[in-house]
């Protein structure tokens, strides 16, 4: 991909990966791929706003290199040391080593044990600025959205908020703009992307945007470091962040189980035939072979959570279980759930589910249920039965 001109003097000189497949190790199914985006900022002083993954520099620097030479960078902006938005940082360094690195001090401590250069440091906190002759850069911190050293650069003569991975998407596409793809198709990796990162962050979101709305900064555009730029409607993502933050749920609920012989994979759908039969809308995932980030993404607005295993060990099996370590850690609030299970000869998934639930504080609506080996006919009545009694659960709630 060539350079792509997004406002007067501002470029996406990012990279796109098309190939990647998961992402944050193995935690994130990138099944859209993503892109890294780089942003320059051509005045009478250039300013090089993130980088991409190192494996990409090359594209990077071809891409700097059709707007201007790369000696005349003056300024390396890091919003984030993460490798994904950093790794070129040291190649790029080579070309341009007088530009200035720009960035929190959190974020020059962990390039330092990053990469162990030597460059000339210019730490940066909220309210400070850089003119660069008709723009200015300006420097809101935005810790823990998602690091600790995270901030956001803002261009207030443009309007424009590069605000690193916030309101980004993994999504690989020739198009960089928010009016040029599908919007389901956006909205939808936009979703993904809040539910399985900034989730845990919600309080820290809402407090962030209220803060930019106080300091009065207005955004004509937003350019996130992932995916596409919000040229068109930027209220449409932030709003929808406000959303998410608020944890705003629907009747809707998310059945996700492991199974090692199908009786659970029965249970689930059995229950879920009965939610659906009072209005509910269910969403059924075996996270053993499913898609964990999709599922997650479900959850994000889903009032209603049921998790099931078969027993192994007496307790769950290794895929439900690392899935439930995942969800504790995304911090979901004021949902409601229960656990099913089976099992051959002594039980104990289940219990373990209910407990694992009660500790991420989700509230047991109704009492786990198990069944032995294959249920029966009076058994998948009385699963089907469940099910009837959650869905209404969740409409009353």
């Amino acid at each position: 991909m060539s350079a792509v001109k997004i406002k007067e003097g501002v470029y996406w000189v990012g990279s796109v990966d098309w190939n990647v497949k998961s992402f944050h190790g193995h935690t994130y199914n990138t099944k859209r791929g993503t892109t890294y985006n780089a942003y320059l900022v051509v005045d009478e002083k250039i300013a090089l706003v993130d980088s991409v993954y190192a494996p990409f520099s090359k594209e990077l620097i071809a891409n700097i290199s059709e707007i201007v030479p790369l000696e005349k960078i003056d300024y390396m902006v890091v919003n984030h040391v993460e490798r994904d938005h950093s790794g070129a940082v040291p190649e790029i360094m080579k070309y341009c080593p007088k530009a200035k690195v720009i960035g929190t001090e959190k974020c020059k401590m962990g390039m330092a044990r990053n990469y162990y250069c030597d460059w000339d440091w210019q730490t940066v906190k909220t309210g400070d600025k850089i003119s660069l002759g008709k723009n200015t850069l300006a420097f809101v911190e935005a810790t823990m959205l998602h690091w600790p050293d995270s901030m956001f650069t803002y261009i207030p003569e443009l309007e424009l908020l590069l605000p690193n991975d916030a309101f980004g998407q993994h999504i690989s596409s020739s198009k960089r703009f928010d009016d040029e793809i599908d919007q389901g198709e956006l909205m939808d990796e936009a979703a993904a992307y809040y539910a399985n990162i900034l989730l845990p962050f919600s309080p820290l979101v809402l407090r962030k945007i209220e803060e930019v709305v106080k300091m009065g900064i207005k955004i004509s555009m937003i350019a996130p470091s992932h995916g596409i730029i919000w040229r068109k409607d930027p209220m449409k993502i932030i709003n929808a962040y406000v959303k998410w933050a608020k944890n705003e749920t629907t009747a809707k609920v998310v059945i996700a189980y492991e199974t090692m012989w199908k009786s659970t994979e029965i249970m689930a759908k059995t229950i879920g035939d009965g939610i659906a039969s009072t209005g509910v809308k269910v969403v059924i995932s075996d996270v053993s072979d499913g898609d964990k980030t999709n599922v997650i993404k479900e959850m994000l607005d889903a009032k209603g959570f049921l998790l099931g295993s078969s027993t192994h060990g007496n307790d769950m099996l290794p895929n439900i279980a690392g899935f439930m370590s995942f969800l504790k850690d995304m911090k979901p609030k004021g949902r409601i759930g229960a656990a099913f299970g089976s099992y051959g000869w002594g039980g104990g998934a289940a219990k373990s589910i209910e407990g694992k639930l009660t500790e991420m504080g989700v509230e047991i609506a109704s009492p786990l249920i198990q069944c032995q080996f294959v249920p029966d006919k009076e058994e998948m009545k009385k699963l089907f039965e469940y099910g009837v009694e959650f869905g209404k659960k969740i409409k009353v709630v």
